[in-house]
């Protein structure tokens, strides 16, 4: 019946025409209300979603220059880089892994430390990334946190951890284990001299992080609807055989159930951990 059938021309394509193009990352959809929200409305509000509430990741140096004073603060042992001690290979080679989140993210590994004040309080701050391999804690995670607790001990300053990570490498075997205790250990000296350890988890903070530093502070902050366990909730489901509370594993849901001592805006951080050390100190 192919006669009854309109076959329409296509219309031509003025050349001289201007196509109007839309700028990719002019919009965001938001994670937690599925809004559409201007890019720059968000940036403003310090990723913090105006309608619903929502934090979005923000990256380490981002981080940095929220709760710093200093708009440049000194940056503490660059000098320490990853290797590959076991000469791991999955589907790519682990020192070409590193290689190429170095070139992505532009930082050496998963942690950045720095001392610089917080509303005129000297403090010593690291801040994981977690771009870099899902944050995930390698050897120099362990020894640039490690030092961080000991030129804090050295300076007798506090010590603010902000942890944002997927747990252990596993790409460094049982040297990656070994770092829980190797913080640990550190941190217990730092309480030994009395100095304040302000642990700041958001989201997400799992795995080993989550088993060792990020649950000794003296004070345990948390930013609002941040993902903090141990296991994932559908390893936790698959395991008891049992659906999970709504809520599982929420920093809201570990406050009300005694994990975390506060929950706390992204825009109020600063002057909450402020607060907090003149107690402490």
């Amino acid at each position: 019946m192919a006669w009854f059938r309109k076959t329409k021309k296509p219309k031509p394509v003025r050349q001289d025409r201007q196509r109007s193009t839309v700028p990719e990352g002019l919009w965001v959809k938001c994670d937690g209300c599925k809004e559409i929200i201007y890019s720059r409305d968000l940036d403003r509000n310090l990723k913090v979603c105006p309608k619903c509430g929502h934090h979005f990741r923000i990256d380490a140096r981002a981080r940095i220059s929220l709760l710093l004073d200093d708009p440049q603060p000194r940056e503490l042992f660059t000098n320490v880089s990853p290797t590959d001690p076991l000469n791991f290979r999955d589907t790519k080679r682990y020192r070409d892994r590193l290689k190429a989140y170095q070139q992505a993210v532009g930082e050496r590994d998963a942690v950045l430390v720095v001392q610089g004040t917080i509303e005129e309080i000297p403090v010593v701050l690291a801040v994981m990334e977690y771009r870099f391999m899902g944050g995930s804690m390698g050897s120099v995670v362990g020894e640039k946190i490690t030092r961080a607790a000991e030129r804090a001990v050295e300076r007798k300053w506090p010590l603010i951890v902000v942890s944002a990570s997927g747990g252990a490498r596993m790409q460094e075997g049982v040297l990656s284990l070994m770092q829980m205790a190797k913080i640990s250990a550190a941190l217990a000296r730092l309480r030994t001299a009395r100095l304040p350890y302000v642990s700041v988890l958001t989201d997400p903070t799992t795995g080993g992080v989550t088993a060792s530093f990020a649950m000794l502070g003296d004070l345990n902050i948390a930013e609002p609807g941040a993902l903090i366990g141990f296991a994932g909730p559908r390893v936790i489901e698959q395991t008891i055989r049992q659906s999970l509370p709504e809520g599982f594993q929420r920093s809201e849901f570990l406050l009300e159930h005694g994990f975390l001592d506060l929950v706390i805006q992204r825009a109020e951080m600063k002057e909450t951990i402020a607060r907090c050390l003149r107690h402490l100190t």
